[in-house]
Parts: structure tokens; sequence; C-alpha cells
């Protein structure tokens, strides 16, 4: 354990866990905290790498031994504010949770996103030098194993830490061949866990099998109809309230993976938005079922299909209970609502834009959003996995449909001050040079074009594509554009 003791860092701990603006909380407390001997960034990295072995991970650090929910808000902070610490100690933090090839669903899917996009921050940044405050001696210089003459003479993926001990000793080519092995291992891991067959530790989303056909026995099929007949009905909300538990009851007793075919057979959408509303809320609240994917299941079968298909604004009341319920599970959040309705055939409407703004501003972390975003923008349809009913599989689409709304919403993200990872701001680059000559006389297209070259750091790689791209509208931001640009 670090010098000092875990107590000194409780209260530390404490405004991760509760502070609704935890980055800047953090820092100031940090800022603010004296201590003999290390500086308490320093100090507060040297608990987090500290040796703290477990029975389910012999060889752990401290930050492994935390919450999954409490690592994936430590690792953002670090991600923030990464220029205070030192940068190879933080890649060494990230690659320990990236390496680790356990479950990767729920809470421990977006650690590791944090940890990828702590990653990210430190490799595609420009180091500065500490201020006096903050000097620590050698705090940028290279850690000693990129000091091999391995690395020397043939660098080889210099932002992947992998230490000359798991190197063969050879000096001939298969040195860059063992390299590039290693690094796709932790690629793969990566990219495949959300595929592992771990289970996770809380109900989290998992789409369901569209290919497989759950098939219910005659007697269940008749309570389901019988309930949904109950249920299009009902309006007192003591009855809904007792219909709901008819349903946890039911869902319960057939087991996990009949749930999903009871809550397609019930149709819950097709009830009025106070009873979905309420039914809603009673089965995700006190005597939730321990099912896999169970809220994003919910999300998908009750609140879903009254969006897919919106065209005017939703009711009040519809749009308060989907944010309460999104602030509350954002991963069903983004897997069964965010993805289905960015994907719609249709494209996003104006309606939709609006319901996706309040969500990603009220309910994602930054960090969680960035991820969203990546995933959406991936040319890999796989890397998506929208979670929704096998009847509605077929309103979507494998890839985003660009409209002007999507324009928007995505102008909406980078204002939130999202932090786009440079793949992600690649794809972003590609769709408006495509999209261009087709949204020429679009004000949004051109407001996002704005914005992007304004806020995205990453742009700048893209000049030379966005001003071609610029040089195609015609609007009156265009100048604007061009301006930002050349001054880039």
């Amino acid at each position: 354990m670090a010098e000092g003791g875990l107590e000194e860092w409780l209260p530390l701990f404490q405004i991760f866990l509760d502070s609704a603006a935890a980055d800047g909380d953090a820092s100031l407390w940090l800022r603010n905290h004296r201590r003999s001997g290390q500086h308490p960034t320093t100090a507060f990295l040297s608990l987090l790498l500290s040796a703290a072995p477990s029975l389910h991970l012999p060889s752990a650090i401290f930050l492994q031994t935390l919450p999954q929910s409490l690592q994936s808000r430590v690792l953002s902070f670090l991600a923030v504010h990464h220029r205070l610490f030192p940068r190879s100690r933080l890649r060494s933090l990230a690659a320990r949770v990236l390496d680790y090839s356990g479950p990767a669903l729920g809470p421990a899917f977006w650690a590791r996103k944090a940890a990828q996009h702590l990653l990210d921050s430190v490799s595609f940044s420009t180091p500065v030098p500490s201020s006096g405050e903050e000097n620590d001696d050698g705090i940028y210089a290279l850690p000693e194993w990129l000091k091999d003459p391995v690395f020397a003479s043939d660098p080889l993926l210099t932002w992947l830490p992998i230490a000359p001990g798991l190197l063969p000793k050879t000096t001939d080519r298969s040195i860059s061949i063992a390299v590039e092995t290693q690094a796709m291992d932790l690629v793969t891991d990566r990219e495949d866990a959300r595929e592992s067959s771990g289970s996770a530790t809380y109900s989290s989303p998992l789409p369901p099998p569209l290919t497989t056909k759950i098939v219910l026995s005659p007697r269940l099929i008749e309570r389901v109809l019988s309930l949904k007949e109950n249920l299009l009905a009902s309006e007192a909300p003591a009855e809904v309230i007792r219909l709901a538990e008819l349903i946890r009851q039911l869902c319960s007793e057939s087991g996990n993976g009949s749930h999903l075919a009871i809550l397609d057979l019930l149709e819950p959408w097709e009830t009025l938005d106070e009873t979905a509303s309420l039914l809603l809320s009673s089965l995700s609240g006190e005597h939730v079922l321990n099912f896999t994917g169970w809220h994003a299941h919910l999300l998908c079968s009750i609140l879903l299909p009254k969006f897919l298909f919106l065209q005017q604004p939703p009711s009040r009341l519809l749009l308060s209970s989907t944010i309460q319920f999104c602030r509350l599970h954002p991963v069903a959040a983004v897997e069964a609502l965010l993805f289905p309705l960015a994907l719609r055939k249709e494209g996003l409407n104006a309606a939709l834009c609006d319901v996706l703004a309040r969500v990603v501003k009220e309910c994602l972390h930054p960090v969680h959003a960035s991820s969203a975003c990546q995933r959406l923008l991936s040319a890999n349809a796989m890397d998506r996995n929208p979670v929704l009913l096998a009847r509605h599989r077929e309103s979507i689409r494998d890839e985003v449909v660009w409209t002007e709304s999507m324009f928007v919403l995505f102008q909406h993200i980078l204002n939130q001050k999202v932090s786009l990872p440079p793949d992600s701001v690649d794809c972003l680059a590609s769709a408006i040079d495509e999209k261009a000559s087709e949204f020429s006389g679009s004000l949004k297209f051109g407001n996002l074009m704005l914005c992007f070259v304004t806020k995205c750091d990453g742009a700048l790689k893209h000049k030379t594509l966005l001003e071609k791209a610029a040089g195609r509208t015609q609007t009156f931001v265009t100048k604007s554009i061009l301006s930002k640009l050349n001054v880039m």
C-alpha cells in the first residue's frame, strides 16, 4: 500500500462516489491536500498502482480492487487531468485495466472504456513541463524499459507499454513479430470482450438472440395474453402496480431467457404513457429481477417502440420517465435507446434528436458518451449490437443514417465537451467529407462542421479534407469554417 495508508485518501474516494462534479472537486481536493514526501498527485497514482492481491486477481493493483463504477470515475478523472501525472505511469495503469481478461459487461465495460480513453489521452497529447509546485524528478522521463536497445533501434507501437522482459531474447525480425502479436492480443481482448462468455456481476444489457426464437408453452402464453388484456384495459395506478407484480412473478418463474419473449408477447408499449411509465418504474424498482440485460430489455420493450416510429415530440410524462430511467441505467440507455434510434432506417428526426440530446446531456458521463460515439461511428457493426425486440430489427440499419438531425445531435455532443477518441474523429471527418455535396445548403450541416473544426483537437490532421468539404458548401457559416481552418 502507498505511503500514508488508505485513510488519508478516503475523502477523495468519497468525492468520486458522491460528487455531481467529481472531476473538478477531486482536482481541488488534490490541490489543497498537503503531505510530506511525495506530491499528492504522484502519491495518489502510487496508491492506485500499489500491489493489492485478491482471490480473483492474485497480481492485482489497488485500483482493480475498487468497484467497477468507481474505477471508471477515477480513470475518467485521470484522463481529464492527465497533464498533472507522470505519463508513463498513467500508461501502465491504463494497460493493467485493459489487460485484465475478466468479464467485460456492465460496469466492467465502462471501466475498460475509461481506461482506453486515458490511454488515448496520454498517447495523443503533448507533454507540458510541470510547474514548480508539481515538479517531480523525472516525471516525464522515459521508463527504463523504453531505453532498451531493442526499442531504440526499431521502435514499434511506442504508445503501447510492453516491457522488454516479455520479448524473446533475440535481435532479429522475430522481435517485431512478437511485439505485434502481443499488441494484437491486447486489442483482441478489448474488442471481443463484449462477446466473452463471462457472466456480469449485475444486470447488464446483452443483445437478445435475434435468430433464436424462444418457444413458450401454451399455458404460459395463455397467462401472458390474459395479463396483456388486463394491462391494456387498466388505468388505475394500483391496478397497474398489481399487474406489474404478476408480470415480474411470471418472468421469474419462466427463468432467464424467456422473459424477453414474455415482454414481447405482452406488448407493453401499446399502453398509455401513464401506464407505461408506472409499469417501467414498478418492474425496475425495489424487487428487480437479476436477469442478464433486464433493464435494457425493459427499455426496449416498454419505451423504445414508442419512440421508434415517433414523428411528433413525445409527451412530457413519457420524456421525463425516459430521462429518469436512463439516469439510473446509462448502459441500458446506450444499448436499448441511443443505438436503435440512431440506426433507424428513416434516420433521426427532430423529435428524436431532442430526446437523445437530453439523454446524452443528463444521463451519460462524458467518457460514456465518448465511448458510445466511438461504437456508433465504428465501421464494424458488431461494435454496436443494439438491444431491441426481433420484430423491430427490420426497422434499423447496421450503420448510421446521416440526416440533418443526426448532424445536430453530434453538434450537441461536441458542445457538451465530449472528447472523441482519434478513430471517431477520423470517422466523423470522413462522414463530413462524404456528405458535404449532398447537404451543401444545409445550415445544420454547416454548424456541425464549424463546431467540429472549433472543438475537436484531432480535426487539425484533416485540415485539407475539411477545406475541400467546406468549399462544397453554400451557407453563411462557410466563410467562418474556412477562416477557422486557415488559422489551424
